[in-house]
């Protein structure tokens, strides 16, 4: 299959022997003949007005600590812009040091120690893992077939929560990670009622929130009506690949202030200033950078489903709204799918097909047990690179999967 270079695609602009030079996690947890497809990192340089911003931070020196609200003013921006949230609340936001530590202290101030924390899995694993380590318990409200948030699930799960006493929440993952979907208006208007009716506070991981693509619009929780107690976390990491430029910022709604003004002020001093910069710049001047990678991941989305139905047909997949991960369905492969005993939330083991593909095939993926329920037999799979990359796994899953069944 011809795939042909453009210039003006983020995606294109790295090769893999670049690549390759790169010390992350992504590119150095496995041998240099596995394509890893699994941890989310894009295959992309930094766009310009980021990669500026921090060159002029370095050339004066400017490394001291974050001050002031440009990072919140370049997120009301940018809301306003792509979102229509043209009310964004400078003034009930703070800074965090990342998403993930952002959610947890949010959850220490609208829940106690043993308090119930409800996930939609399957789901991010560091959903069960945060909670679990702050000492909440995690309720699972399993995604429906279509996998879309069930209100009969959350209903359920919120009746649960409540059950155990205390001050429940619900983590939800706006969009979804790893199935990609965006939550629709009438969905997030849902969650609300049902909170609202069951006494529980809704916290919303939006880090993915400037990457709906083609055919999807993204909604703020925020902007639901019945969300004014809640909390909403969002940064430019994963639209921007800024993940080693700690960052983020944690909103609360109108009627969540007062919780919000409770929040340590130590908590602010974890975020890196290199990282607001970085991280305002992307919100404020990043846009034109961000249409352009989001016209390739709409390629890349075509091609990744021309080359499941060529490579890999017994595989299926829900065509995804947002993000850049693909969830693929490889129950019909025939792959023993027994989860090891660490369970969601912890990826240290990989079990069933990804652990097939990443021996047989050499291709790194996300192995779905550790998204929770509905995982086993699933895999996770980053389409954030070049399509001569992503072309390259796919043949080689599929020719794994031949390998197996000759017949």
């Amino acid at each position: 299959m011809g795939v042909p270079a453009d210039d003006r695609n983020p995606l294109t602009r790295l090769t893999l022997e670049q690549l390759r030079l790169r010390t992350s996690v992504k590119w150095r947890l496995h041998p240099p003949d596995v394509l890893p497809l699994w941890v989310a990192e894009q295959d992309v340089p930094l766009a310009p007005p980021v990669a500026d911003a921090l060159r002029r931070a370095v050339d004066l020196g400017d490394t001291g600590y974050p001050h002031g609200t440009g990072y919140a003013e370049a997120v009301g921006g940018f809301a306003a812009r792509r979102w229509g949230w043209a009310d964004f609340p400078v003034g009930r936001s703070a800074l965090v040091p990342d998403v993930m530590m952002g959610v947890v202290e949010v959850l220490r101030l609208v829940t106690d120690p043993g308090d119930a924390v409800v996930v939609c899995p399957p789901v991010y694993p560091p959903f069960y893992a945060f909670v679990t380590h702050a000492d909440r318990r995690v309720v699972e409200a399993p995604l429906g077939p279509d996998l879309r948030l069930d209100p009969a699930a959350l209903d359920e799960a919120f009746r649960r929560a409540r059950a155990y006493g205390g001050r429940p929440a619900f983590l939800l993952c706006n969009p979804h990670n790893p199935t990609g979907v965006v939550h629709r208006d009438d969905e997030l208007a849902a969650v609300a009622e049902l909170a609202a009716r069951h006494g529980v506070r809704v916290v919303s991981d939006e880090i993915h929130s400037p990457l709906a693509l083609a055919g999807a619009r993204f909604t703020p929780y925020l902007t639901v009506p019945g969300a004014d107690d809640a909390f909403a976390l969002l940064s430019a990491s994963k639209a921007w690949n800024l993940a080693g430029l700690k960052a983020a910022l944690a909103v609360a709604g109108p009627a969540a202030a007062a919780d919000l003004a409770r929040m340590p002020e130590e908590v602010s001093h974890g975020p890196s200033h290199l990282g607001v910069l970085a991280h305002t710049a992307a919100f404020r001047d990043g846009g034109p950078w961000l249409d352009l990678l989001l016209d390739g991941l709409d390629a890349n989305r075509a091609l990744l489903g021309a080359l499941l139905a060529e490579h890999l047909p017994e595989v299926s997949w829900h065509r995804p709204e947002g993000t850049f991960l693909a969830w693929l369905d490889c129950t019909r492969l025939g792959v023993p799918t027994e989860a090891p005993a660490d369970g969601p939330g912890v990826a240290s083991d990989l079990a069933g097909p990804a652990r097939m593909f990443l021996d047989d095939a050499r291709v790194a993926l996300s192995s779905g047990h550790v998204f929770g329920a509905g995982g086993a037999g699933f895999v996770r799979l980053n389409f954030a690179t070049s399509p001569a990359v992503l072309t390259d796994a796919v043949t080689r899953m599929g020719r794994a999967v031949r390998r197996r069944s000759p017949g």
